[in-house]
């Protein structure tokens, strides 16, 4: 065969390569994923309620438009089962939606992703759920991912999206992992060391709108697994230091339900410039305080202990004897430092104080930084304060008796 012979196969076998592409790309055009649930979903229909039935399946694209909020939703056209009756137990995506979530959130009002996330323009599975997307920051909350970060409810991470609205409520119906975080926030203090909304403290960064880092912003070196928010997230509530070398936040013993929980709580807390009319009734906000809370911030604020309210010491450590409360706890009453350090590490205070070790060493360099007078005024207030409760002890011993 001479050049010109190998010229021609050469062309002919590469305009047949083409004319194979276009024929393919022709075909999935003429042949879209979603027109095959819809044959699926009307041989549905006609086994269980009868070909004319069957006929009044819709056909085509299918949109939501939800004009107060600016938003588009192609879901529909392989989800053709959502408010039909009879059809609870079907295979997805043909299954009825819950009519009792329906009802307070009708699909015309909200659209099906500012609920579920996913990609509301696709009309293909994998664009749709966008499960795998990682420049898509709203995937599909549902069973996939649920499986993947190997949560009990594989359902459950909708929950955050549910609190973006229901953020201010106490509780939400059906929104178990949510109000079990919220629960923990406040058992465990998270309110002494971050900004949530318009209060907390100042020693942690601000969890305020923490939902909107983007997950570039993530740094995954120190995780295993597949890197993801939620995955970040988790790893870090189950050990601080193992995914922040530097935090100061302490191990809280936290389990995967809690972690898991904790996770979905913070990636919820997110701006919103959803309508009023979409936001349920504010039942009680993040800046709200009882009558009794306010009285004893006042008393530790101005009160004998107020140094180590201001010093920022009470969010790990009680001072008893002068009526400071911590709310996590983490370390000892500092009622009983002028005793418990020669006890512990066989120092003085003073001692201690001017050269700590350990936890103390981090915290006095990075987070509290006392001057030469400071520290002489927290070694004074700590030896009246364990005068104080020696005092108390001994009092309460004998009433016993």
């Amino acid at each position: 065969m001479n050049w010109k012979n190998r010229d021609t196969v050469t062309v002919y076998s590469f305009g047949g390569v083409v004319a194979v592409l276009v024929g393919v790309v022709f075909w999935n055009y003429a042949q879209p994923e979603w027109k095959g649930y819809q044959e699926e979903f009307r041989e549905l229909v006609t086994r269980k309620f009868g070909p004319a039935r069957a006929r009044q399946a819709p056909s085509g694209i299918q949109q939501i438009w939800v004009k107060e909020l600016n938003r588009v939703d192609r879901c529909t056209t392989c989800h053709l089962g959502g408010d039909w009756k009879g059809l609870e137990n079907a295979p997805e995506p043909y299954r009825s939606h819950p009519k009792e979530i329906l009802d307070k959130h009708p699909v015309a009002k909200y659209g099906c992703t500012l609920c579920h996330g996913g990609q509301g323009y696709a009309t293909d599975t994998d664009a749709a759920h966008s499960v795998g997307n990682t420049n898509w920051g709203e995937p599909l909350l549902g069973g996939e991912l649920g499986k993947a970060n190997l949560i009990s409810n594989r359902e459950a991470l909708i929950q955050v999206n549910c609190n973006i609205c229901h953020r201010n409520d106490r509780e939400t119906k059906g929104a178990d992992y949510i109000n079990y975080a919220k629960r923990l926030v406040d058992q465990k203090g998270c309110y002494a060391c971050h900004t949530i909304g318009k209060r907390g403290g100042a020693v942690g960064p601000n969890l305020t709108y923490i939902g909107d880092l983007a997950p570039e912003q993530f740094d995954y070196s120190r995780m295993s697994g597949k890197p993801s928010v939620f995955g970040w997230h988790v790893a870090h509530f189950k050990d601080p230091k193992q995914a922040v070398r530097e935090t100061v936040m302490p191990n809280f013993g936290f389990g995967s339900k809690e972690a898991q929980a904790l996770a979905m709580l913070v990636m919820s807390w997110k701006r919103t410039n959803l309508p009023m009319a979409y936001m349920p009734g504010v039942h009680i906000p993040e800046a709200q305080r009882t009558a009794e809370e306010m009285a004893k911030d006042q008393q530790m604020l101005t009160g004998e202990g107020a140094f180590f309210v201001k010093k920022t010491c009470f969010i790990c450590h009680d001072v008893s004897s002068f009526g400071i409360e911590s709310a996590t706890k983490i370390g000892p009453d500092l009622a009983m430092a002028y005793s418990d350090v020669q006890s512990r590490f066989g120092r003085t205070l003073e001692d201690f104080l001017k050269g700590p070790t350990g936890t103390m060493a981090v915290v006095l360099s990075t987070q509290i930084h006392l001057t030469e007078a400071e520290r002489d005024e927290a070694i004074a207030k700590l030896k009246v304060a364990y005068q104080r409760k020696t005092e108390q002890d001994a009092k309460n011993k004998i009433a016993k008796k």
